[in-house]
This record gives C-alpha cells, sequence and structure tokens, in this order.
C-alpha cells in the first residue's frame, strides 16, 4: 500500500459523501504506482468512527460498497479524538499515512503538496494554517498564549498552527505506534519522534456540515494534557511559590519582630488573620491539586487498559478480512471477540 487516509469521525454523516466526492479524485490524480492485486493506483482510505450516534458508520459502509478502498473501524464507544488517531495509525498499511478531518476545513487538494514534500525525502510534512480568521478573539489569543507556554515549558517547541492535517512517512508511523500512553497529545508527539519536517500553507475552510465539537472547556482540558504530558514544570512551580513564600514569611517575622521590639505590640487584626489562612490553604489546595493530576496519569497508565476496542471494522480493499492490523509493542488495543495479536 503506498498511502492511507486516515479519518476520526465523530457525528459526521452529513460529512462522509462531500468529502469523499473531494478526496477520491484526488487520491487517483497522485500518480501513486497500481495495486498488484487490482491494477488501481494504490490508496486505502480508513474512517475511525469514534462512537458516532447518527448514521455516520451506515454512511461509510455504503461507501465501502461503491468503493472498496474505503474501509472503517468502529469503536465501541466514544474513545476521543486522540485514540482515534492512535487507531488508525494501527491499522494503516500505506508507506505515508495522512491524517485529516472529515469536515472539509482540511482541504483534500492539500494531500497533493504533502506528497510532493514527501517525495523529496520529508518523513513529516504538516498543513500550518495561516490565518484565524473565523476565530473570535479570545480562542486566538489563547492559542498563542498556549505555544508561548509550550515553547517555555514543553520538551520541544512545536510549530504555530500546525495540527493533525499532515502525511507521516512510516518511519514516523512506526515510532508513533510504539508510544502506547493513554494521556495522548497527538502534536507534542509528532514534535518529540523528530524527522526531517516541513510545514505547507494552508487556510483553514469552513466547515461543510455540521458544528465543531471542540468546546471551550474541551479545548482548555486538551491544552492542559499537553502541556502536563511534556513537562514537569507545573510540578516545579510550585516547589519555586512554596520557597517563595517561606522567604516571605520569614521576612514578614523579622519585620513583626522589630516592630514590636520598638513601638510594642498591636491588638491582632481577625480580617488579616482569615485572609492569611484563606490564601495559605488556597496554595495547599492547588499544589495538592496540581500533584494529584500527576498521580492520577500513572494511575491510569499503570492499569493498562486497552487504549481502545474496535466493535466491528470493514478492511479496505488489499487487506484481508477478518484479519486486523497488529498493534505494535507498545499500544494495547482490544477488538470485540477477537483479541489484537502482535
Amino acid at each position: 500500500m503506498e498511502l492511507s487516509v486516515i479519518v476520526p469521525v465523530y457525528n459526521e454523516a452529513d460529512n462522509i459523501a462531500p468529502l469523499l466526492g473531494r478526496l477520491i479524485p484526488v487520491l487517483e490524480g497522485l500518480g501513486l504506482p497500481a495495486s498488484r492485486t487490482s491494477g488501481h493506483a494504490s490508496w486505502e482510505i480508513i474512517f475511525v468512527n469514534d462512537g458516532s450516534r447518527d448514521a455516520t458508520l451506515a454512511r461509510i459502509q455504503e461507501a465501502h460498497q461503491k468503493e472498496p478502498r474505503v474501509g472503517v473501524i468502529a469503536f465501541s464507544r466514544n474513545f476521543g479524538k486522540e485514540v482515534a488517531i492512535a487507531a488508525g495509525l494501527d491499522y494503516a498499511r500505506g508507506r505515508g499515512v495522512v491524517i485529516m478531518d472529515a469536515d472539509l476545513q482540511h482541504p483534500p487538494e492539500t494531500i497533493a503538496e504533502f506528497v510532493a514534500k514527501w517525495r523529496e525525502g520529508f518523513v513529516m510534512v504538516y498543513a500550518q494554517r495561516t490565518d484565524r480568521v473565523n476565530e473570535t478573539a479570545i480562542k486566538r489569543g489563547f492559542a498563542r498564549l498556549f505555544y508561548r507556554l509550550f515553547r517555555a515549558f514543553g520538551e520541544m517547541p512545536l510549530p504555530e498552527g500546525a495540527g493533525d492535517f499532515r502525511l507521516i512517512d512510516r518511519r514516523g508511523v512506526d515510532a508513533l505506534r510504539a508510544m502506547g500512553e493513554r494521556a495522548r497529545f497527538s502534536k507534542g508527539l509528532y514534535a518529540w519522534v523528530g524527522f526531517s519536517s516541513v510545514g505547507v500553507p494552508f487556510v483553514v475552510a469552513d466547515r461543510a456540515h455540521g458544528v465543531t465539537k471542540w468546546s471551550f472547556r474541551k479545548l482548555f482540558r486538551f491544552a492542559f494534557d499537553g502541556i502536563t504530558s511534556f513537562s514537569t514544570i507545573p510540578l516545579k512551580i510550585w516547589t519555586y511559590a512554596g520557597l517563595a513564600i517561606s522567604l516571605a514569611s520569614i521576612a514578614t517575622a523579622l519585620y513583626f519582630l522589630i516592630r514590636t521590639m520598638l513601638l510594642g505590640s498591636d491588638l491582632p487584626g481577625y480580617p488579616s488573620l482569615i485572609v492569611s489562612v484563606m490564601f495559605f490553604s488556597g496554595i495547599q489546595l492547588m499544589s495538592l491539586g496540581m500533584i494529584g493530576e500527576y498521580v492520577g496519569r500513572i494511575f491510569a497508565e499503570v492499569k493498562r487498559r486497552p487504549l481502545y476496542i474496535v466493535a466491528e471494522s470493514l478492511v479496505p480493499a488489499g487487506g484481508t478480512e477478518g484479519a486486523e492490523a497488529a498493534p505494535s509493542a507498545g499500544s494495547s488495543t482490544a477488538s470485540a471477540g477477537a483479541p489484537a495479536t502482535r
């Protein structure tokens, strides 16, 4: 298989046909080598149905009947987009793997530029958005703040404007599949594996149908997961804060000692006592909460539950019906009725 396209979907029934209507002609026009078995261009499209509650799965199954190179992996429930991407990487067989969304905000025509850069020798070719005019000022501000914080505290910088829309060579795919962590932040993983990479500028289009599934709360949690997955600075902050508060308390004690020796003692104030107790209680609770976040991640990792569970699947043409891609070492999956093998 020359090229695989992974498309995570959640309640995207209305977008399946428009996406395939643009994506398939693009793949046919790439000049990919023909498959020895079918004689057609060697590509596959793998939808990862992340527990959709609408007719998404039925639409993909209909598309599979018309174009056998379209397949689907259906989860038993909603596991989240990051896990859906990991599942797609497990099942993709191509020498190159494209990851994109189904809502047509990622233009399929950009894949031709990806392939051109890939053929030049780049392992990671990512789409880099050139504008954020469709976003609110608050969202743009938080996006800039996130990238600055990640550059300052993360293990490696992230290319600003780069997302999941990208092409990854098989070497990069194999490296990503070896990472079985549960709290996944794919943007950070793409940067962490290294390899030669290049950005391709693109303009984010409007959604074809439906509304975004990313609320402000989910985006905030996603950003927090990203920073805590690639940095221990949030833990160190409370060490430095404790040291600073301790030094401030010593200085304050010396001040009151000298003041009492010179001017005598004053009647202690009730408001200042309450404020002090509340302040230090808040500091303690925040520090314990941050420690709890990291302990919770350790707890999730040591349980070693499957990263996802597949309820059913349709293998694209060129694969073997009933035989599912074996997850690499480090990943953990399970299929309904047929545990994944290695």
